[in-house]
């Protein structure tokens, strides 16, 4: 019998990540922004941003999203919901 896994719902936040990279926070965001850190998306007012200029703050907000499954695909680390002591 196949052994399923199953990942919470959400995001796994930017410090988790890093923690898991043993980096910081803006590691994860630039590679998560220029693509060479396949493991979630980043928006601002909607519309995907892919480009490591847009990270300036002048142009607003910008939303990160870290899919549970592939940080764990990427590093093997679970995300259970909760932060990492």
């Amino acid at each position: 019998m196949e052994n399923i896994m199953e990942f919470p719902a959400g995001s796994v936040p930017v410090a988790v990540a890093a923690k898991v990279y043993s980096r910081n926070d803006a590691w994860v965001r630039a590679g998560i922004i220029a693509g060479w850190l396949p493991i979630g998306y980043a928006t601002r007012g909607g519309k995907l941003v892919t480009e490591i200029e847009q990270m300036n703050s002048k142009f607003g907000v910008i939303s990160y999203y870290i899919s549970p499954k592939k940080l764990y695909e990427d590093t093997g680390f679970l995300w259970k919901g909760k932060e990492r002591k």
